[in-house]
């Protein structure tokens, strides 16, 4: 199946120039979101994940699915304050400015195989914090999943090391 046949691109939204891939389309269509569920549950069983984790909103759209069908657990990655119980952050900066994200301080246990899922990889930034969130908990970061990923900003380069797969990829 060619999963960027149900990516709807949106011109010059959130702002003029940015051309956005809107995955919602993907979502709508079960056989479509099975299909990428499925392909990314194959990746994190030949990794041996043990829990799956994603930071907000749209890593949960990925991951959560992802953890049900292997019956393991998902642990959210969340902006600060938004997490009820005792939390670790990461503090990161962004192009304007910086953000901070947080993660329940019991949510992984040292040793755990741990996937980590988001919709779209882009400039890294925000998956960078969640690989240093789960590894400051002791967890092994066997894989990491997008749905998109956006070449030409160059957001794997920070990855180097980590297993990384993408399921539809954008050049310029």
């Amino acid at each position: 199946m060619n999963l960027k046949e149900y990516v709807s691109e949106v011109q010059d939204w959130p702002k003029k120039g940015v051309s956005f891939k809107d995955i919602t389309t993907i979502m709508d269509d079960g056989e479509a979101y099975g299909y990428a569920t499925d392909q990314i549950v194959e990746f994190a069983k030949e990794k041996e994940v043990d829990i799956v984790v994603g930071p907000e909103a749209r890593g949960f759209i990925i991951g959560c699915p992802v953890a049900y069908s292997m019956g393991i657990g998902f642990a959210p990655v969340r902006k600060a304050g938004k997490l009820p119980r005792e939390v670790i952050e990461y503090e990161y900066d962004l192009e304007y400015g910086s953000n901070t994200l947080t993660m329940h301080k019991d949510a992984i246990k040292p040793g755990q195989r741990v996937l980590i899922t988001d919709d779209l990889l882009a400039t890294g930034g925000t998956i960078v914090a969640t690989i240093k969130l789960v590894e400051a908990l002791g967890g092994i970061v066997a894989g990491i999943a997008f749905l998109i990923e956006l070449d030409y900003l160059g957001g794997r380069n920070l990855l180097e090391g980590y297993e990384t797969v993408s399921l539809i990829s954008y050049d310029a």
